[in-house]
């Protein structure tokens, strides 16, 4: 009857009574009474406004007139679903995506929905597509239409869209009917029997757009699903698409996983080694998946004995292993091709070989290929040298200082990388990829680029990380003594650092990278790189409170010192280790650093090192309690300063000076060489050094009971060391300051100055007794 007909026209274009009312014109009490069969014959001009409302042309429109019920497909209602895997776990983010996508769809019921879900090789976007698509069939009572373009197949011959257009037209219409030999025709005859129709289309594992677009239907009702390796960017601008991005699994997601696979008896006994699979397989699932698959099959062996299959050692023993034959090789340390160990890719490529499953789609190496194949030489090469990187992520500048090509170059050959998922963009202008296709494109520069070639990507690479850290040092602490440098190979990309704060950011963006680097250069026998770098971060860490970075990065810039036998820079790493050992409380390491650059500043006849040297022998001192011995070491600064011509230095030895006579109860002695200090500072714009003397002058105020006097010394102290950026010194003031208030009458001033000392001290690390003993006190 004609009511039936209506009824499943309007569920079919999702429209609800209230919105087909609104578009024929009709009341809503009409329209439902006339779905409930209480109108049997309706007037011609309403048939007219509904078939127009559907959008009916052609013979379902005369079928639909004449009062027959809606046409279905001779063959039935195609269900072209692959089966949905036991074990599906996670991914609620993406699921609950797709749900809001298909809920919005009814905002505009004309149209043809399209999802692209992509991800890296072995992600799981198939799996996720099609869980999803069963959850959902419910909601296309006109089936489901699915297809494996093998756009990344192995073999290299993708689906055309023709013969996806075949299969979806059989499963339609029934292999009986006649397919058109143009493509315009099957598209067309294709759209026409999806016309009025609910239908699902996942089209999986797509190339690119070209293959995709063909296959969208063009009638509404109708939702496509596209997985692909690819961004597929073209459908997202062109045709409307809502992209979805399929990250790894989470440590808990891929526990979960293995809870399913293999039972939660079996995974809880051995936690350990599950922690070593899950680390492992870096969040891919295909990976987890294979995994899993062993350890079921044999349900005997431990957990702890699969881990131990994906740590893989090389084999020395054989004729073709990297140690075999070192007669040629340069140790660690010399620098040279030579010292580019190629054991980082034999391991990488037995690691991977711990990913085979037994079939191309879960030999996880295979896979990933399928993705690789697709790219340019340029692009690949790229690829290959980003094994190079040992950081966490990299910039733009930095991917393309490895290759030697323009930054604008790089960013496209980045871009490609991304759209095919072997890298992802995490933060913009920010790449990283997972352990396993960082393990894949390691041993693909083993195979195709020269020992040779990865060094200089090497050298330019570490040249880029020292010319933007020592460019960023210089605008943290301009007056800072340094150690010359180099500068950069040919194809080293720069980097332009406008002030302070973007040297900030600089270093917070690179921050682990730099402490990644800079074990790098030791390992692969850089190094100068290695002293200088560590000499360039020395300031970040150590204003950010990076103690135990900043101690370990002294240590390995130490070790090249001596392997350089560059004494100037072995007295430098002693004297920079035996400040931080002091600032850490560990005077008798101090002292032996210390002695060490004074013997070797003094075969060098540097007289500013010797002063450097007798300044932290005096802070020594002055942590000691020995004011007597810490003025004899400030003064012989002074002395040894002045006769190097050292303006900066006889600042710093001044400022000592003052502090020691404070410590000895000449306060005004104090002042005088203090204030000294505090015009020399200014006129060499030094900020750091007048950070310390504003502290040294408002102490000398305060025990001379100048509150007043106090209180603004200290507040300067304050303001200059928080526009530095030395967050430990900003606290050590801000605790001063609050004592000046107190002793000026002013306890909530003092509260206040102490709450943000604690603020900052809890922050870093550091101890609060202090600071929390005086909030206590004040209550």
């Amino acid at each position: 009857m004609f009511g039936e007909a209506a009824r499943e026209h309007r569920r079919r274009s999702a429209l609800t009574q209230e919105d087909l009312a609104a578009k024929t014109g009709l009341s809503v009490r009409h329209i439902r009474d006339l779905e409930a069969g209480r109108i049997a014959r309706p007037r011609p001009a309403t048939m007219l406004l509904l078939a127009d409302a559907f959008d009916l042309h052609g013979a379902e429109r005369d079928r639909f007139l004449t009062g027959a019920p809606a046409s279905a497909p001779s063959s039935g209602v195609p269900a072209q679903l692959p089966a949905d895997g036991y074990g599906f776990v996670g991914r609620a983010d993406a699921l609950a995506r797709l749900d809001e996508i298909l809920a919005r769809s009814a905002d505009q019921p004309t149209a043809m929905v399209l999802a692209t879900v992509s991800g890296t090789a072995g992600v799981g976007k198939t799996t996720l597509a099609v869980h999803w698509a069963h959850r959902v069939a419910r909601h296309f009572p006109d089936g489901q239409l699915y297809v494996n373009l093998r756009g990344f197949d192995p073999t290299g011959t993708p689906v055309s869209p023709s013969t996806a257009l075949a299969g979806f037209v059989n499963a339609l219409t029934g292999p009986g009917d006649r397919m058109p030999t143009t493509m315009d025709e099957q598209i067309a005859r294709y759209r026409s029997l999806l016309n009025g129709r609910r239908v699902l289309v996942l089209l999986d594992n797509a190339g690119d757009a070209g293959q995709v677009r063909p296959l969208l239907p063009g009638a509404p009702g109708c939702f496509v699903v596209v997985t692909s390796r690819d961004q597929l960017p073209g459908l997202v601008s062109v045709d409307g698409a809502h992209p979805i991005t399929l990250n790894l699994l989470t440590p808990d997601e891929s526990r979960e996983l293995l809870t399913r696979r293999l039972g939660a008896d079996r995974v809880t006994a051995e936690p350990a080694a599950v922690d070593a699979i899950v680390g492992a397989s870096a969040g891919l699932p295909l990976a987890l998946s294979v995994v899993a698959a062993r350890a079921a099959i044999h349900s005997g062996f431990a957990l702890s004995d699969v881990a131990a299959d994906l740590r893989p050692t090389p084999d020395h023993s054989r004729p073709d292993s990297p140690d075999a034959d070192r007669a040629g090789a340069v140790r660690p340390g010399a620098g040279g091709p030579g010292s580019d160990r190629p054991d980082a890719a034999q391991l990488g490529a037995a690691r991977l070989d711990a990913f085979d499953g037994g079939e191309p789609v879960t030999d996880l190496r295979l896979v990933m290929s399928w993705s690789y194949r697709t790219l340019d030489e340029p692009t690949a090469r790229l690829f290959r040298l980003l094994s190079v990187h040992p950081g966490p992520d990299f910039s733009v500048a930095a991917a393309a200082s490895l290759t030697g090509v323009t930054p604008a170059q790089a960013r496209r050959r980045l871009a490609e990388l991304t759209r095919a998922h072997l890298l992802t963009e995490h933060r913009p202008g920010r790449y990283t990829c997972h352990d396993l296709l960082r393990a894949y494109a390691a041993e693909l520069a083993s195979e195709q680029d020269t020992a040779a070639d990865q060094h200089a990507a090497r050298s330019r690479l570490f040249d880029h990380y020292l010319a933007a850290a020592y460019a960023a040092d210089k605008l943290l602490y301009p007056q800072r003594d340094r150690l010359p440098i180099d500068p950069p190979g040919p194809g080293v990309a720069t980097v332009t650092l406008a002030d302070r704060d973007h040297a900030i950011g600089w270093f917070g963006d690179e921050h682990q990278v730099l402490l990644s680097v800079l074990q790098a250069t030791a390992d692969h026998g850089f190094d100068h790189h290695t002293c200088h770098l560590a000499w360039a971060v020395t300031t970040y860490l150590l204003r950010r409170g990076y103690w135990q970075d900043w101690t370990s990065s002294l240590q390995v810039a130490l070790a090249a010192t001596v392997r350089l036998g560059d004494h100037r820079a072995e007295a430098y790493a002693h004297n920079v280790l035996a400040f931080a050992d002091i600032s850490l409380s560990r005077y008798a390491d101090a002292q032996r650093h210390l002695e060490q650059a004074f013997d070797r500043y003094r075969l060098l006849g540097d007289l500013a090192g010797q002063a450097r040297v007798e300044l932290n022998l005096g802070w020594i001192c002055d942590q000691n309690n020995q004011p007597e011995g810490a003025l004899g070491h400030a003064q012989e600064a002074l002395r040894l300063h002045r006769a190097a011509g050292h303006v900066t230095g006889q600042a710093f030895a001044l400022n000592a000076i003052g502090w020691s006579h404070a410590q000895l109860g000449d306060h005004q002695a104090a002042l005088a060489s203090c204030e000294e200090a505090l015009a020399l500072f200014t006129s060499a714009d030094n900020l750091l050094g007048q950070a310390i003397t504003w502290g040294s002058i408002g102490h000398a105020h305060l025990e001379l009971g100048a509150t007043t006097e106090a209180v603004r010394s200290y507040e300067h102290a304050v303001r200059l060391r928080r526009e530095i950026g030395d967050r430990q010194l900003e606290a050590e003031a801000l605790g001063l300051l609050g004592d000046a208030h107190l002793a000026a009458g002013g306890p909530g001033s003092a509260q206040a100055a102490w709450r943000q000392a604690l603020d900052i001290l809890v922050s870093l690390g550091a101890d609060t007794s202090k600071i929390q003993a005086k909030l206590a006190a004040a209550k």
